[in-house]
């Protein structure tokens, strides 16, 4: 019976049988589609039908083509800045009047306590006076006071925690959500879920810090094991995109020629192997790289920015060119948000050795020197920022994260003059679209020693940040290795007291 099968009892011919398994697999194709885009109904016996994955469905020629969110959303996009090199709690945000009041005195409970690099010695108070800002009153140090005149805008969160006293890991824990390398950051999951608002420049940015690269380089921006589109790209305003500017020998027309005539064989090329997905993205990559030669010079040039508001964020400081050129970083970063780029990460510290010495928040030998260094490169730029944004009505819809990798110390290490390492309580903040504030949400114990009221993981703080973009951090996931990765691993608890609203 070399023409028939049987099939189900009965007789079934080749035709039959091919086309039964044609529409199989087209019904196959189609749930596999759904369950992508989080459209499958799921069984509700079972409890899932509202934590189903959401992975978005991505178009490879168009790869950052807007998406839309889980739920209304508050924030548009995401500006995040990161000081490098764990800024000290209890010297900036922090208040600890028991610090004063026990100053060179042990810890208590804490008999030779060692932690990251050694042996602690007595509490320090902060070589910063702490006063009573904005309307509100909260108390906020000397160090950064211009910021702290903002503090009526701001949500301060005093209980965060880390999992690792580490810089490296520490940096990756705080962009990723995991200490080791290799996973995305969560500027790649924000493009991931969203996609862009602008299709000339990239939906993701970073800006190093003008003297070089945060500890953990790349990995605070990379896209791990998400698609490479969704990495962050970096440039800063001393340093343009790499290899993007036109040799000097050819002309602006000669150029534009040559990028159509590219265009139309890549089309027609592309058109030869419709279902070729990774040829699809390639060409939409240098289809982008070919609109950012124009895109990303007009936005870079800072000089065409007012006297005014180039002196409003000290970038022409002529006395402190580490403030200047931070500065100038910080209007390129509001440019790039005018524009609608969708997440915009900002350094401020580098690892460097050699030269300088530390030219971060690592304020382990000489903290009054050193932040005395930092403070004003940090304060009056960032200030300027966030009353730039609001003035443009652009806070409204961007979310601004302040963050670093971890606290530090209520002591002094022994025998030297500066804080150790302390993942145990530090402080983060937000600012702008769906933020309440003034608020403080949490606290560290008199000491700022431990996180003891409310007390946060770093991935509450994203699950909030991806809450505020309306997201689902338990849903957002991306299928890697047999697992469902999110973001936010399986933890993470939406913050909802720090909401607006």
């Amino acid at each position: 019976m070399s023409s028939e099968l049987l099939y189900g009892g009965h007789l079934l011919n080749r035709r039959r049988f091919l086309g039964d398994m044609g529409t199989g697999l087209s019904s196959v194709a189609l749930a596999h589609l759904l369950t992508q885009q989080g459209l499958l109904a799921a069984d509700k016996s079972r409890g899932v039908s509202d934590k189903a994955p959401i992975r978005p469905s991505i178009d490879a020629r168009n790869p950052h083509a807007p998406r839309p969110t889980h739920f209304a959303a508050a924030a548009k996009r995401v500006l995040v800045i990161f000081c490098s090199g764990a800024c000290s709690h209890v010297d900036t945000f922090d208040y600890k009047p028991e610090l004063l009041k026990r100053h060179g005195q042990p810890l208590p409970g804490a008999d030779k306590l060692i932690t990251f690099q050694g042996q602690q010695g007595n509490l320090t108070k902060s070589p910063w006076r702490f006063r009573p800002r904005g309307e509100s009153g909260k108390m906020i140090s000397d160090l950064v006071p211009r910021i702290g005149d903002l503090a009526d805008d701001i949500c301060f969160f005093h209980s965060l925690t880390s999992n690792t006293n580490t810089h490296g890991p520490g940096e990756n824990f705080m962009s990723t959500g995991f200490t080791l390398d290799g996973f995305p950051s969560i500027g790649a999951w924000a493009t991931y879920a969203l996609g862009s608002e602008n299709e000339n420049l990239p939906a993701y940015v970073a800006i190093p810090d003008p003297r070089g690269t945060p500890q953990s380089s790349v990995n605070n921006w990379g896209p791990g094991f998400l698609p490479a589109a969704f990495q962050g790209a970096d440039f800063n305003a001393a340093k343009p995109i790499r290899n993007l500017d036109r040799p000097r020998q050819v002309s602006a027309a000669s150029d534009r020629a040559t990028r159509d005539f590219l265009q139309r064989l890549n089309r027609k090329h592309l058109k030869r192997f419709p279902g070729d997905t990774e040829l699809a993205a390639r060409i939409s990559s240098y289809e982008l790289a070919a609109r950012m030669q124009l895109s990303v010079p007009e936005v870079s040039d800072i000089s065409t920015e007012s006297a005014r508001v180039l002196s409003a964020y000290g970038a022409d400081d002529a006395e402190n060119k580490l403030k200047a050129d931070f500065a100038k970083n910080c209007i390129l970063a509001r440019r790039l948000l005018e524009k609608g780029v969708r997440f915009v990460q900002l350094f401020n510290g580098a690892y460097q050795t050699g030269g300088e010495g530390v030219s971060n928040w690592d304020g382990h030998k000489v903290l009054h020197q050193q932040y005395d260094k930092h403070g004003p490169v940090l304060d009056q730029p960032v200030a300027a920022l966030l009353k730039d944004l609001k003035q443009r009505g652009l806070l409204e819809e961007t979310l601004v994260v302040w963050c670093t990798e971890f606290g530090r110390m209520p002591t002094f290490q022994k025998g030297a003059s500066g804080r150790d390492h302390n993942p145990s309580g530090f402080t983060a903040w937000l600012a702008g679209a769906g933020v309440k504030a003034p608020f403080s949400y949490g606290a560290t114990d008199e000491f700022g020693y431990q996180a003891v009221d409310n007390k946060l993981t770093t991935h509450d703080f994203h699950a909030t940040i991806l809450h505020l973009l309306g997201l689902d951090h338990e849903r957002l996931t991306f299928y890697h290795n047999g697992i469902e990765r999110r973001l936010t691993n399986v933890h993470g608890v939406v913050v909802k007291e720090a909401l607006a609203g």
